[in-house]
This record gives structure tokens, sequence and C-alpha cells, in this order.
């Protein structure tokens, strides 16, 4: 578990990097990243799939206020 949780750590900014510049790349690099970081909360609490649901579904959501505010749609 502790080795899943370090490559994690370390791999989280290689997928951070990458989060793109269209809408449907930072909606779905933001449901990934949230997916992947609701995975690793989830399975320190003894359910990975949940946390990964909760975490994309989040993600998704950050992903795409985070595009709209970048192009100035949202103040």
């Amino acid at each position: 578990m502790r080795r899943l949780v370090g490559v994690v750590i370390l791999g989280l900014p290689l997928v951070v990097a990458g989060c793109g510049t269209t809408t449907t790349e930072r909606t779905l690099s933001g449901g990934a990243i949230g997916a992947a970081g609701g995975a690793v909360l989830g399975a320190l609490a003894g359910n990975p799939a949940l946390g990964a649901a909760a975490g994309a579904g989040a993600g998704l959501i950050g992903g795409y206020l985070y595009d709209q505010a970048k192009k100035g749609h949202i103040d």
C-alpha cells in the first residue's frame, strides 16, 4: 500500500503537467486526477472504488470550472 501511495505522489506532477488546453482535455484530466486521489484516500479508508468514484466526480466538475475560469466565463 505504501508503495502505491509513493508511486501516485511521484506521478501526480506528471499528470498535472498535462492538464490540457481545451474544455474536454481539462475536464477529463481533472476527472483522472480526482479519481487517482480519491482511490488513494479510499484505499486508506478501506473502499478504493468509492473513493475513486467520488474523486472522479469532483475532479470532472473542478476541471470544467477551471476551464471556464481560464476562458473568462467565470469571474
